[in-house]
């Protein structure tokens, strides 16, 4: 298989929550984006854009309410707001799978290298918490730059790592509500979405989580 698509991958198990709105064009085949519903373990839901070929949405007759499970990657691109590069992301999806109940309807892998300083912090609480931002490989001499964070234990060793560091991750993709303050007295509320990491390991091949997981061993 190419190495860059065992370097992301992901699966995602839930609802579609939107009509598909057309993205762009790549050799005569329309992509579309659509929002889907993913349940995490506790009550709460991430809402997660994807972007799916015309072909798979005709093919599954895909529209608002249809329950699907998907395999694809996570990827990113740069989009110009108000004069400003900013850093978007979407399920790119790759196919549509049976949807069956699973135990897991959100998990992705990713193997990359650290492209900034991983920045560690606590809560008032004294939780721990560290951001790193991973570049991962993509065909054509592209990569994709994908937010995760971690907690507790994760978070420590994440602090210890550096710029060029290889590590191979699992987690789950979230959506995170958060204000953006404009101005002293005006905020604006804006959506993130960043991996939730709950395993990390260094320069460890991708495919030794992989393995574990049988949604990618079929």
């Amino acid at each position: 298989m190419n190495e860059h698509l065992q370097n992301n991958k992901l699966f995602l198990s839930g609802t579609l929550v939107s009509e598909p709105v057309y993205s762009h064009e790549v050799y005569g085949e329309g992509f579309y984006e659509m929002y889907i519903s993913v349940p995490r373990l506790s009550s709460q839901k991430d809402i997660l854009p994807i972007t799916l070929s015309e072909r798979l949405i005709s093919d599954h007759n895909l529209k608002t309410g249809s329950e699907i499970s998907i395999l694809g990657q996570f990827r990113s691109y740069n989009k110009l707001e108000d004069g400003k590069s900013r850093l978007m992301l979407t399920v790119f999806v790759r196919d549509i799978i049976k949807s069956e109940v699973c135990k897991n309807p959100n998990i992705i892998y990713l193997s990359g290298y650290i492209c900034k300083p991983p920045i560690y912090r606590t809560t008032p609480f004294a939780r721990e918490i560290a951001d790193v931002l991973l570049a991962v490989n993509r065909a054509y001499n592209k990569s994709d730059y994908i937010p995760c964070i971690a907690w507790g234990r994760n978070a420590r060793f994440l602090k210890t790592l550096s710029i060029g560091d290889k590590i191979s991750v699992s987690g789950r993709i979230q959506s995170r509500e958060y204000n953006k303050k404009i101005s002293d007295d005006v905020s604006i509320p804006k959506i993130a979405y960043e991996i939730s990491l709950c395993k990390i390991s260094l320069n460890e091949d991708i495919n030794e989580l992989l393995v574990q997981d049988e949604v990618f061993t079929v």
